[in-house]
């Protein structure tokens, strides 16, 4: 069974970083997409940026586009969001999910709602 935790949330000053850690195991399929999304209370989800295992292709949202970086590492069956610059309009409760490969990254990440999620961290910019 695919599933995916997240970890390494928390609380930082405006200009900030902070690393995102998503955990994932059950792989059964040939390639898999895992994408950082996130949501506040009352909100939209928002798709921040999905990544590919197999060629890393990445995909990211304009609103974070020059100061998140997605990467995916293998060995550890690890997917870190790392995020710099922070703005307070950053808030939110972030979540990973994953998904097999079935179509282009940036299609899989805006349009397709993917089968596994984990829980949801949260992380709190403050100006």
């Amino acid at each position: 069974q695919l599933r995916v935790v997240e970890s390494g949330g928390g609380s930082v000053q405006s200009g900030g970083s902070l690393r995102l850690s998503c955990a994932a195991s059950g792989f059964t399929q040939d390639d898999y997409v895992i994408g950082w999304f996130r949501r506040a209370p009352r909100h939209e989800r928002q798709e921040v940026s999905c990544i590919s295992r197999n060629d890393g292709i990445a995909w990211y949202a304009d609103s974070v586009k020059g100061r998140f970086t997605i990467s995916w590492d293998n060995a550890k069956n690890m997917v870190y969001l790392q995020m710099n610059n922070l703005k307070p309009e950053d808030t939110d409760f972030y979540y990973c999910a994953a998904i097999p490969k079935m179509a282009t990254v940036e299609v899989l990440c805006t349009r397709v709602e993917f089968g596994a999620w984990g829980p949801g961290i949260r992380v709190v910019v403050s100006s």
